[in-house]
């Protein structure tokens, strides 16, 4: 069964860091676009960040351009999220998700559309 469990959300003070982590089960990162996602309560869920497994671009939006950094571990069959300078406006639930290659990752962030997501964990943002 196709599954993606993500960890590594708590809580943080503003400016602080956090790694967020994505495992894949039974099918390899390598054969999809992936990114993280994000939706704070009574938020719609937003792109965060994508990458393309077939070239390695990355796309960010602009509100955590700079601050957050994508990575995948192939080895691991993960996908990371390096977060720093956390600022008040950052937190909610962050989701791991998949879609298939012939979606650029620009589509795929701005239209928050996946074949696969995680559960999510939370991101908390607090001094």
């Amino acid at each position: 069964q196709v599954q993606l469990v993500e960890s590594g959300g708590g809580l943080v003070q503003p400016g602080g860091s956090l790694r967020l982590s994505c495992a894949a089960s039974a099918f390899t990162l390598d054969r999809y676009a992936i990114g993280w996602f994000r939706q704070a309560p009574g938020k719609e869920r937003e792109g965060v960040s994508c990458m393309s497994t077939r070239d390695g671009m990355t796309y960010y939006s602009d509100s955590v351009k700079g601050r957050f950094t994508i990575s995948r571990d192939n080895a691991k069959n993960t996908l990371d999220l390096q977060m720093n300078g956390l600022l008040p406006e950052d937190p909610g639930g962050y989701y791991c998700a998949a879609r298939d290659l012939l979606t650029t990752i620009e589509i795929m962030c701005e239209s928050v559309i996946a074949d696969y997501w995680g559960q999510g964990t939370q991101v908390t943002v607090s001094s």
